[in-house]
């Protein structure tokens, strides 16, 4: 490749395509003992297709993007997945070999069995001029294979760890069709399957199948020269091609160095163009639905066998305790939050007050709702249906378009009555109100707890 623009691009996107690849990976308590590190490996899982009929994943993901290639340009693809290694322990016996055991406690970790995660890539470098028609086709195959590795003790043999990972199959198959208008773009069609044979014996787990699955699959592409677009965000001409496209079990996202929309990464996990890992976290701790601080803290506090159990689990969950012990109080504390963007919320032409400041003095809230006499949430209406409705008023609640909270759907079709109306920072309008025969709506009232919803969420009802 002439052009080192999509290298550079993965090499910048490769942190966040890490924390896809890793999600989930091992959690907090980093143990194989603990029951949420029991159910693993729940994202871009491609199993089997005898499979699919068995369990609830699928044996392919599909892409389907907008790109605008430059003449001459290459398309470079990175396909990345985890391969499952099964690792059995077994202690030593005198004179008579080894034996499977469900632990082997060492002075400084307890080995368990456990299903270790192998990074696997699968990359190909093509003229995009070469995917319009039948496109190009990868077939890829990884061999079974089993390692055996010695475990020593002060000098003498006391066991070993048997890996072995079974044979995987799939294909990667790359298509391009031109979209009709003015604009030079194509739409990328990327599927990736599982092509494997096996068949699932009677009454096959998903433990069987996930050792024969791709896991954490996800793609990296790369244009030497153009752009792609971005599926959340497309300019207007592109936006009817964009809704065309078909994404399954998998969705794009532009990921290019310092903004560039050079390259995409396709992802099991719904993100955003540009998704970044925060640049205060220390490191990989395979679970970003947590916080970095609390888990670090809880972390450290793990008792020693705890955290023998977890070096003995996985060698990257043993690299979690081991950064856990050794954070100092600084970069702890930069885990305590942090402020991304800051906007001006008054206007620059406001006179210096006597102190000298831009305005009121800065232990001033910058906004008092008690003070502000355009709002009243006591007195205040909001027009719904051509009605006006406030606090008083009762009205049919029916929260099926927002689906935000799904507690508030087990409300579909209960009356309530409104308590205030209430104006956010941003201008939207929330209506507070309490159920009707719900026995605490006292207490709620009392206590100033009430439920939310949105004006379209509620019908007015008649006045008694």
């Amino acid at each position: 490749m002439n052009d080192a623009r999509p290298q550079a691009g993965f090499e910048a996107a490769r942190q966040i395509a890490d924390a896809v690849l890793f999600e989930g990976y091992v959690l907090y308590p980093y143990r194989a003992s603990a029951a949420k590190n029991r159910m693993r490996w729940q994202f871009g899982v491609l199993v089997p297709p005898s499979f699919e009929a068995v369990g609830s994943e699928h044996s392919h993901q599909r892409t389907e993007c907008l790109m605008e290639p430059r003449r001459g340009a290459t398309l470079r693809v990175e396909l990345r997945f985890l391969h499952a290694q099964r690792r059995t322990v077994q202690r030593q016996l005198p004179a008579r070999g080894f034996e499977p055991v469900d632990e082997l406690a060492l002075p400084d970790r307890i080995l368990l069995p456990w299903d270790e995660g192998v990074e696997e890539r699968v990359e190909l470098e093509v003229p995009v001029a070469e995917l319009t028609g039948d496109g190009v086709l990868l077939p890829f195959d990884l061999p079974a294979r089993e390692v055996q590795e010695v475990v020593h003790e002060h000098g003498r043999t006391v066991g070993r760890l048997v890996r072995r990972r079974e044979r995987l199959d799939g294909v990667l198959r790359l298509t391009a069709t031109e979209i009709p208008g003015p604009y030079a773009a194509l739409r990328l069609n990327a599927v990736v399957e599982n092509t494997s044979t096996w068949t699932p014996p009677e009454g096959a787990d998903r433990e069987l199948a996930l050792r024969r699955s791709l896991l954490s699959a996800h793609l990296l592409l790369g244009l030497s020269a153009g752009t792609f677009v971005s599926m959340t965000d497309p300019p207007q001409w592109a936006a009817p091609a964009v809704a065309r496209c078909r994404n399954e079990h998998t969705w794009p996202v532009l990921a290019g160095a310092a903004g560039g929309s050079d390259v995409v990464l396709s992802s099991p996990i719904i993100l955003a163009d540009h998704p970044e890992v925060a640049p205060e976290s220390p490191g990989a701790l395979y679970d970003a639905t947590e916080i970095d601080e609390i888990l670090a803290l809880r972390t450290a506090a793990l008792t020693e066998r705890e955290k023998r159990e977890a070096r003995g689990t996985d060698e990257r969950a043993g690299a979690v305790i081991d950064l856990a012990d050794s954070l100092p109080p600084e970069v702890l504390e930069r885990l305590h939050g942090a402020v991304r963007a800051l906007r001006e919320v008054t206007s620059p032409s406001v006179e210096p007050t006597a102190d000298g400041f831009p305005g009121p003095p800065p232990d001033t809230p910058w906004w008092d709702p008690g003070a502000d006499r355009s709002v009243d949430p006591a007195v205040d209406r909001v027009v719904v249906d051509g009605r006006p409705v406030g606090a008083g008023s009762r009205v049919l609640l029916r929260p099926g378009q927002r689906r935000t909270d799904a507690q508030d759907l087990f409300l579909h079709g209960r009356t309530a009555l409104v308590e205030a109306v209430l104006r956010d920072v941003d201008g939207s309008v929330h209506l507070a109100v309490t159920v009707d025969d719900d026995p605490g709506a006292d207490l709620w009232r009392a206590q100033g707890r009430f439920r939310y919803f949105q004006p379209d969420e509620v019908t007015p009802l008649e006045e008694p």
